[in-house]
């Protein structure tokens, strides 16, 4: 018996009709962190996706923002964490600008810097100093600028120009992660986008070998690279040489912080993203049932989700996978931050006043020395100031009582900060299994930023979508949620 048309239309609704249930029905995004990593992923899920999608993200702690946090010294606000953006991280700009924070500004140029004194310390002695400024006079302090460059320069000579160069070429490369969808394409290891980008290789070598065929004297690495390495990453010049490339970046002119925070680029992407947040939720387990995920917290909670992102180092974090999952072995470097009220002791140092001591003291490779380096955050006046202490161990008040001859507030914090940095670098996957586990701290064994992890962020949307549709998107279905002007500060490129 035939059926007439109505009854095959009707038939052929009752056949098609999960497919398009399936169709629109929004899928569930689980992002485990709530730093800038996975503040990223959730913005450019939503910034991308042309397909209804409900986020939820879970973080341990208390507030948002995950190494970015800040601490309160005599309501003064000061950043704890990831404390400086150079000046072409656009995303970070991009944020900054979209959520309407406000910048920090940067000093004009590295004479200003230099105005403020800096000494190199080796535990007994300082090998090198720049003449501090104790005068209020800018004429003055810009004469102490220039002498303070002449010095600089007569010490360690043209190495400065060649190590600026090895900068300059290490951010130029970087720069090509933010060129157009039509030529960038989603990256589904950390090997194949570094390689993309030609920054691979400085990941298989030490930031010291990189240098040296560079160029660079003996001199100006074991003194002022080392300096910054141990500031920027608490290592030596033995660690490899992209993220030793990164931190001598995070050295020179420019510089600058979003005021009130960093954490605050976090929280504003977070709530602008339509986020299902979780506070204190820590997730135990992570297991694949097949169709779904189902992730498990330590308060007793359960989810189901189609695809889940860890955005936080699994390195120190207790989450139990099921099926066991693959991540290459790195250890974290911890370093510890020590904000103390107070006035140094200049008879720590050898001196007989604490106006010679310059403001900021770095340190050479000596595993004696007790801390990494010690800087003015601000000055109250010439007997009161506020000092931040960089250190690879705990800094006990014996110790501090020894470093300072007054000190009213001491606040302790212990960071997992980033890697441990050991060329040839080995990378973990970005994608954990055969279907939508992924992992975006995975580019952290390259180098570790808020830009990098923002970076890192923005694949990972790309490729949860690229891998939901089964081909590559297309540039104007990506863009089809864009809440850019279309302009990112410093580039030519409109997609971002």
């Amino acid at each position: 018996m035939k059926k007439s048309p109505a009854a095959r239309c009707i038939f052929l609704l009752l056949i098609l009709q999960p497919l398009l249930l399936v169709s629109v029905q929004s899928l569930d995004v689980c992002i485990i962190g709530s730093g800038i990593g996975g503040a990223s992923v959730a913005h450019f899920l939503r910034h991308y996706s042309t397909i209804p999608l409900s986020i939820k993200l879970f973080e341990r702690n208390a507030v948002v923002g995950g190494r970015m946090a800040t601490v309160t010294i005599a309501g003064d606000t000061f950043e704890a964490g990831a404390s400086i953006l150079h000046p072409k991280n656009y995303y970070a700009l991009n944020f900054t600008n979209s959520l309407q924070l406000s910048i920090n500004q940067p000093s004009s140029s590295q004479d200003d810097d230099l105005a403020s004194s800096f000494g190199i310390w080796d535990g007994h002695k300082f090998l090198f100093k720049t003449i501090k400024s104790g005068s209020k006079s800018w004429i003055m302090q810009r004469i102490i600028a220039y002498a303070n460059t002449a010095i600089v320069f007569f010490r360690y000579g043209f190495s400065l120009l060649r190590m600026d160069a090895f900068v300059e070429s290490t951010v130029n490369k970087f720069l090509k992660y933010y060129e157009s969808l039509e030529s960038r394409p989603v990256f589904s290891t950390v090997e194949e986008m570094l390689q993309w980008s030609g920054l691979y290789n400085l990941t298989a070598r030490s930031l010291e070998d990189e240098l040296t065929d560079a160029g660079l004297s003996s001199l100006l690495i074991r003194e002022l690279v080392t300096v910054i390495t141990r500031i920027n990453y608490g290592q030596s010049v033995k660690m490899s040489g992209l993220a030793g490339a990164v931190s001598l970046a995070g050295s020179g002119g420019g510089l600058w912080s979003v005021a009130g925070g960093n954490k605050q680029m976090a929280a504003g992407l977070i709530n602008r993203s339509d986020v299902d947040l979780h506070l204190l939720e820590n997730i135990k387990s992570i297991s694949n049932l097949g169709n779904y995920y189902e992730l498990n917290s330590t308060g007793g909670n359960s989810y189901a989700c189609d695809v889940t992102v860890v955005a936080t180092p699994l390195d120190e974090v207790a989450i139990e996978f099921s099926p066991p999952v693959v991540v290459a072995e790195r250890k974290l470097q911890h370093t510890y931050t020590t904000f103390v009220r107070g006035i140094l002791n200049p008879a720590f140092f050898g001196l007989s006043s604490a106006s010679d001591i310059p403001d900021l003291v770095g340190t050479v490779e000596d595993p004696n020395i007790p801390f990494s380096s010690i800087s003015v955050l601000k000055e109250y006046d010439d007997r009161d100031k506020t000092f931040k202490i960089f250190s690879r161990a705990p800094m006990q008040d014996a110790l501090l009582d020894d470093l300072f001859s007054e000190r009213t507030d001491t606040i302790h914090i212990d960071w997992a900060a980033y890697p441990q940095y050991h060329p040839p670098e080995k990378f973990s996957k970005f994608v954990l299994d055969d279907k939508h586990l992924y992992y975006a701290n995975a580019f952290e064994s390259g180098a570790s930023t808020m830009e990098t992890s923002a970076v890192s962020g923005e694949n990972i949307a790309r490729l949860i979508l690229s891998r939901l549709s089964g081909e590559t998107m297309d540039r104007e279905s990506i863009l089809k949620n864009s809440i850019y002007d279309g302009k990112v500060q410093g580039s030519k490129h409109s997609d971002l």
